[in-house]
């Protein structure tokens, strides 16, 4: 396998986080057959939550929990095997799941992070789980939410651009995949109704610029501009193009550092039936 040194577009090492519930059997499908259509090696990993004062008070618990996580990584690494995918196992210690995974990506360059859209503690940040939130915000690579019923390799790959410098990073890391995936890739520039003659033009020139940009890179590629709310639209045009992967950047155009992810990310991963890859600029 040829080694890309874009680490946008490098998709060798992946990282999959898994909790052992029904939220992770997306993820986890998923995860395995990308790194089969990559070459890539796999690393599935799951964290068990404790601190020194309960490992001291309750170290049965403790050690039941890591039976029971480490039986679920075992599991995963048999189906990947079964895969011919290399998969070594994790397993980690930590009062915050995000943080260990968020390390775990840093510590070992891992390229992309495989998460499900919601963990079984049930708890949710707008329209998926903390946890998930949590990990794209503070990942410094890019991360794949899958629900349990995505298939990211089905059909095309839906890229949305509105021209900022995360959009540029998720184009390069959708024209990377969509190459190994052998898939086409749809550009898409969503302009508000309340945006001015200015802001419209300029939506057409990122649209261009980008599908000229993948269609150097030898993707099949199509753009189009339409008028609308932005996160909403993204996904009504990933449902009218049976997009298996919807890739956007972390931030669009407002730059709100101070969220999380930004507000349109957010609420596309919410709103999607299919997964969504997040790209940090």
């Amino acid at each position: 396998m040829t080694t890309q040194l874009s680490p946008v577009g490098r998709f060798e090492r992946i990282l999959l986080a898994i909790d052992g519930s029904e939220f992770s059997a997306g993820a986890v499908r998923e995860a395995i057959a990308l790194a089969s259509k990559c070459e890539a090696r796999l690393y599935v990993m799951g964290v068990v939550l404790t601190n020194p004062e309960y490992e001291t008070f309750a170290p049965q618990l403790v050690e039941k929990a890591e039976k029971e996580t480490m039986e679920h990584l075992l599991a995963v690494k048999a189906s990947a095997t079964q895969a011919k995918v290399e998969c070594e196992t994790i397993l980690r210690h930590g009062q915050d799941v995000y943080r260990e995974i968020v390390e775990e990506a840093e510590e070992n360059s891992m390229d992309i992070i495989v998460i499900g859209r919601r963990g079984k503690t049930g708890l949710m940040r707008v329209m998926m789980g903390s946890v998930t939130a949590k990990v794209i915000g503070h990942s410094h690579c890019a991360v794949l939410v899958v629900p349990r019923v995505a298939q990211v390799a089905s059909n095309n790959i839906l890229l949305a651009t509105d021209g900022s410098r995360y959009s540029d990073a998720a184009a390069a890391s959708a024209g990377s995949l969509a190459k190994q995936l052998q898939l086409s890739v749809k550009v898409l520039s969503v302009v508000h109704p309340a945006h001015t003659n200015g802001r419209r033009n300029e939506g057409e020139q990122a649209a261009k610029r980008v599908g000229d940009f993948l269609t150097q890179m030898g993707v099949n590629t199509t753009a189009e501009v339409v008028i609308g709310r932005p996160a909403e639209t993204i996904v009504e045009q990933a449902n009218k193009n049976q997009s298996g992967l919807i890739v956007v950047g972390t931030h669009g155009r407002t730059g709100l550092e101070k969220l999380l992810v930004g507000s349109v990310s957010e609420r596309v991963i919410g709103l999607a039936q299919g997964a969504v890859m997040v790209v940090r600029g």
